[in-house]
């Protein structure tokens, strides 16, 4: 086994996972999995660049992964940064920054290439459930992109596009500088067209509608299953490999379109840093289930961070 260590870097969240990993079979032993919620893509769909105070923010979690990775003596580390930092122009600043806390360079990845780790850290374990037919669609809804891969046990199609929760939060939900609470009726039509518009695009190249199971991942699928289920607390076992119907989506996307963030805030398993994109991620979410016609989405914790940890096994 070799002890391999994997950073994700999204436009809202950062995340470790160290694990053991197997270099023949690529199987994982989880040691260490966290999230911190950072924003690093603040600000970018308006101005194109990474603002000093995410950079910061990001940094500060960078130095404190550094030391969970030397606490358990990691030999490999792989750290991929996702769709903020392709958009920015300064993200030269951001690589310099994780080179000096890391001591290796992140690899702004391709859409596509980030559709691959998803798909494979998402179904990996779904192989020999035969009540979930194949093909699969992943859909990975991040803070600046959702990505969607289409495979049955190798990804067939995949197609990244702009329609993650943070994006469509700054692009549709924001008014003198802050989010409107709760929007308006136009706002969220506005987003809906939008997301709409980016969904007629994934279609032209992945064949959404082949797929069988639908597979969700990230944060803003999670916390729409922790809600369905009441959990009193963030609960990652009792989310992983949840389901959660087309109707319950449907009906947690209009109350959290409709709540107030302090109604919102007090949802016990929403972490903080999602209370003000949460909406637009669930609505993302809907409107992927309502294209594509799905009863169900089935959730996973294991995805992106994954596919990366198996990549340097």
């Amino acid at each position: 086994m070799t002890r391999v260590a994997a950073v994700d870097c999204g436009t809202n969240s950062i995340r470790l996972l160290v694990a053991d990993a197997d270099p023949a079979t690529g199987e994982l032993v989880e040691l260490d999995r966290r999230m911190t919620i950072v924003r690093l893509g603040q600000g970018v769909d308006r101005t194109g660049r990474l603002a000093p105070e995410a950079l910061q923010r990001t940094f500060a979690a960078c130095r404190e992964y550094a030391g969970i990775i030397k606490e358990h003596g990691a030999q490999r580390l792989r750290f991929v940064a996702t769709s903020a930092s392709r958009d920015a122009e300064n993200r030269d600043e951001f690589v310099r920054g994780v080179l000096d806390i890391l001591g290796v360079e992140p690899e702004v990845i391709s859409g596509d290439q980030e559709a691959e780790f998803s798909f494979t850290g998402a179904t990996k374990e779904l192989a020999g459930r035969d009540h979930l037919a194949k093909p699969y669609l992943v859909v990975d809804i991040g803070g600046g992109s959702t990505e969607f891969v289409v495979g049955d046990d190798h990804v067939r199609a995949a197609r990244s596009v702009d329609i993650g929760c943070v994006r469509m939060t700054e692009r549709h939900l924001i008014r003198d500088g802050a989010v409107t609470d709760p929007p308006t009726e136009e706002q969220i039509a506005a987003m809906r067209a939008d997301i709409d518009a980016a969904l007629d695009l994934a279609g032209e190249t992945v064949p959404l509608r082949e797929a069988r199971t639908l597979v969700g991942l990230a944060g803003s699928v999670t916390t729409v299953s922790a809600i369905a289920q009441e959990l009193p607390e963030y609960d990652s076992a009792a989310i992983h490999h949840s389901r959660v119907s087309r109707e319950k989506v449907r009906e947690i996307t209009d109350w959290l379109l409709r709540s107030t963030h302090a109604e919102r805030a007090a949802v016990p398993s929403m972490h903080p840093g999602r209370v003000d994109v949460i909406g637009a991620g669930a609505l993302v979410l809907l409107s992927i289930m309502e294209r594509i016609g799905a009863e169900e989405v089935v959730v996973s914790e294991h995805d992106i961070l994954d596919g990366i940890a198996g990549s340097v096994a």
